[in-house]
């Protein structure tokens, strides 16, 4: 993959979708979990099926039963699976190889959480701190830990955690992730985005390599 690696989460409709992707973005996410930018799956069926070849569709889940993922995943056709709640290793070796873990950050020992769920997950996400397990807050967190993470783990690392056009350059020169992950801060309003932030934020990112 050429270039730092763009999800756009929480999506809600078929038209912003496909106007996300058609703008450039690799992916986007689509939150089944509690939150202003839940999705029914009916909607996130729809959503999936109205995408562009090849840009993958993320599932989003807080503490879910398995055998619900396992449901939606089949039923909405979902690419991967991004587990933002107290998920082990062992969870996520049932949705291997789909499964991305979520880390909410307040300081280094979280890295040290990562190795043991390498063999089960295709990258990690980290976001800022929150009481909430589902982000949103439109915070940040330090940066230089997600560096470091490239040396706890050997799979990707995705920053998240309040990017908008106008940080996410620095965070990129700050952590060098495999790939960075935007809601909040390129919303109109929770669910909806603002399409101009959207290409804005994307440009961006690719002007910073």
């Amino acid at each position: 993959m050429a270039g730092t690696f763009v999800k756009i989460c929480g999506i809600t409709s078929e038209e912003q979708a496909v106007e996300t992707a058609l703008s450039g973005a690799d992916a986007i996410g689509l939150v089944f979990a509690a939150s202003p930018r839940r999705v029914e799956p009916d909607a996130a069926r729809r959503i999936i099926e109205a995408l562009p070849p090849f840009v993958s569709s993320v599932g989003v889940f807080v503490d879910e039963e398995p055998e619900r993922i396992g449901e939606l995943v089949d039923y909405c056709g979902l690419d991967f699976v991004q587990l933002h709640g107290q998920e082990s290793p062992d969870f996520c070796r049932r949705f291997a190889p789909r499964a991305i873990k979520a880390f909410r950050i307040r300081d280094e020992r979280e890295l040290g959480l990562l190795p043991a769920y390498e063999p089960w997950v295709r990258g990690f996400l980290l976001d800022a701190w929150s009481e909430k397990a589902m982000g949103g807050t439109g915070s940040t967190f330090d940066w230089s830990i997600a560096r470091k993470a490239r040396t706890a783990t050997r799979k990707p690392v995705i920053l998240a955690g309040g990017l908008d056009p106008a940080n996410v350059r620095e965070a990129i020169s700050q952590a060098r992730p495999w790939g960075v992950d935007a809601s909040s801060g390129l919303e109109v309003r929770p669910g909806r985005k603002d399409m101009e932030r959207v290409r804005e934020f994307l440009e961006t990112v690719r002007a910073a390599g």
